[in-house]
């Protein structure tokens, strides 16, 4: 019907009106401009592309990596416990486990031959000694960093006590260390089968002696080569050419040394 038509004319026309009303409210584009961004964009994707495919590849390599270094992991956890048995047996035996006596091994197996030297030396010296001074191994360092085993005390008869084998005066570490030479010579020969120690020079140290003590390591001289053994002094104390039958007599001249023997 017209009333009909009408209305649907007015309709038409509103929208007509509406989308004419938006067109003229629309921005403007330059084509040129539009082309530009879009250029932009699409050359800004191909670049975050390519660092997503690098990222990816990295990523890849990196688990691979991961997996390698959790299995070398494992390897070395059971390398290091293996270390750590092996580690704490070597301290052990070199003397650096922390809290206990600092004792290598090898000094260990020498201490065991250093007491018999003491034991065949302390028979010596308590004769030079008149029964006074007993040579002692200390047992442990004085401080836990410091290595033990083969340190010497002495034990005093006339105090009681024991104290460091460097306090001893000079004539009594004289009679030590020569106690000690001849306890040496003494296991040298209770344990190389076959080997005869016979001679012996001894260079000085009599001078810091006093007349008893001279008289003592005198006599523990002469015993010793009292059987089939020969001992040597090189010395310039007159009282041993009282004790001393056979000497080689060395005197300075002017025109150089002469020797002589006594007999």
């Amino acid at each position: 019907s017209l009333g009909e038509s009408e209305k649907e004319l007015a309709a038409a026309r509103g929208e007509a009106d509406t989308l004419a009303r938006s067109i003229r409210e629309a921005p403007s584009y330059e084509k040129d401009q539009v082309e530009e961004e879009r250029r932009n964009a699409h050359d800004a994707l191909e670049r975050e592309e390519r660092s997503l495919a690098e990222i990816g590849a990295a990523l890849s390599a990196n688990e691979k990596t991961l997996e390698q270094v959790r299995l070398l992991a494992k390897k070395a956890g059971a390398v290091d416990e293996r270390y750590g048995e092996v580690a704490t047996l070597a301290d052990t035996a070199n003397g650096r486990l922390a809290g206990k006596d600092k004792i290598a091994f090898e000094t260990y197996v020498q201490s065991m031959y250093f007491d018999r030297m003491i034991a065949a030396a302390n028979r010596r010296l308590r004769a030079m000694t008149n029964e006074r001074y007993k040579l002692v191994r200390r047992r442990a360092a004085i401080t836990k960093s410091g290595q033990s085993g083969l340190d010497l005390d002495v034990m005093d008869a006339y105090t009681g006590k024991m104290r460091d084998a460097s306090s001893l005066s000079g004539g009594e570490s004289f009679k030590a260390a020569l106690a000690l030479a001849l306890g040496l010579s003494d296991v040298v020969q209770a344990h190389a089968g076959g080997v005869q120690l016979d001679t012996m020079f001894i260079d000085e140290g009599f001078g810091s002696l006093d007349q008893e003590s001279l008289q003592l390591a005198v006599k523990t001289l002469t015993e010793l080569s009292g059987g089939d053994k020969l001992i040597g002094i090189i010395s310039h104390v007159d009282e041993l050419k009282e004790s001393i039958d056979r000497k080689i007599v060395v005197k300075r001249g002017r025109n150089g040394s002469s020797v002589s023997i006594e007999a």
